[in-house]
């Protein structure tokens, strides 16, 4: 195995200020000093250049800027600049832990491999709001337990709000496609199809801000829920029966309301104790009643928002004989 050069590649759009709080994180690094940080502008109306020069002596940046094309292409572009063998991909509303990079590094000499993901967490300092949107991102008894850091799975998605990727295997496999979201599953299966592996870090987490309303959060999750049977589709081998989870799990719900009013209480009581059981996990997590209550507001959202999205885009995509692109085409990038 080489030595390995870690290039941090962040694309940003109109975010002057997390890429400051990002960056100051970066100072705050644990051991290795020795990385380089690439800072792509998608065709931001706001630059982040300004606030990137004041770095300039205290860390190795490079920044670019570019016309918008998307986060993918937007990373894709930072890679093959990079001068580094291994590329780490940060959204720009992530900050690091002192410890972030010596994890990465001491996991990856243990046990090599070509790609990796972490988990993310809420920082002390995130709102209410964030805390239970990252609580329904990450927990095991929402559609987020693999984001969270579960090790009980057979194989890892990573994503690229978090996410490392050997030069080689960037190179093997094209980097990311035009699709917006679901670009990280994508390239991860066609990592996979390479022979590559890869592994989750449980230690290598970051703080991930988050940067969305509830109704932004909706919007975001209905759009996970459009990409999957895309995905699904291009890659047929990777399709779960538990994609449909969200789904079901919504239209239980009507179905045990509509019960209720036929005095049949026992399914709407199942879904009060799983309500229940959000609130008391993300209370021992958080520490918060306000979090812990509206943690099962957020679930709700995501189930919502991601089940009306895959029964939309499962209609369209089985049923039509339009490509992907044509359907949904603010879901790509040209």
């Amino acid at each position: 195995m080489k030595t390995i050069h870690v290039s941090f590649i962040i694309p940003v759009y109109n975010r002057p200020d997390e890429v400051k709080e990002l960056l100051d994180s970066f100072l705050m690094l644990e051991g290795e000093k020795d990385f380089e940080i690439v800072i792509v502008e998608d065709g931001s109306q706001i630059s982040s250049k300004e606030v990137v020069s004041q770095f300039d002596r205290t860390l190795h940046v490079s920044y670019f800027n570019k016309p918008n094309s998307g986060p993918g292409d937007s990373r894709n572009y930072g890679m093959r600049r990079a001068k580094g063998n291994y590329f780490i991909i940060l959204d720009s509303d992530c900050i690091l832990p002192p410890q972030y990079l010596t994890e990465v590094l001491k996991s990856l000499n243990e046990n090599f491999v070509h790609c990796f993901g972490g988990p993310d967490a809420a920082h002390a300092s995130f709102s209410n709001v964030q805390k239970a949107i990252n609580y329904a991102m990450t927990s095991v008894l929402s559609t987020g337990g693999i984001r969270g850091g579960t090790s009980a799975v057979d194989k890892f998605q990573p994503r690229s709000f978090n996410m490392g990727i050997s030069k080689e295997a960037f190179e093997k496999v094209g980097g990311y496609g035009k699709i917006h979201p679901g670009e990280d599953p994508d390239l991860t299966i066609r990592i996979w199809n390479k022979g590559y592996e890869t592994k989750l870090i449980p230690k290598a987490f970051v703080y991930h801000k988050r940067r969305i309303d509830w109704h932004k959060f909706f919007i975001q999750v209905n759009k996970f829920g459009l990409v999957r049977p895309i995905l699904n589709k291009w890659h047929p081998e990777t399709a779960k029966i538990t994609y449909w989870f969200p789904t079901l799990f919504c239209l239980g719900f009507l179905i045990s309301l509509i019960l209720m009013v036929l005095n049949i209480f026992i399914p709407l009581g199942i879904y009060l104790l799983y309500f229940m059981l959000v609130f008391i996990d993300s209370l021992i997590k958080n520490r918060n009643v306000s979090v812990a209550f509206l943690s099962i507001f957020a679930v709700c959202v995501q189930f919502l928002g991601y089940g009306i999205g895959f029964l939309k885009s499962t209609f369209w995509i089985n049923f039509s004989k339009k490509k992907p692109k044509e359907l949904f085409p603010k879901l790509f990038f040209n």
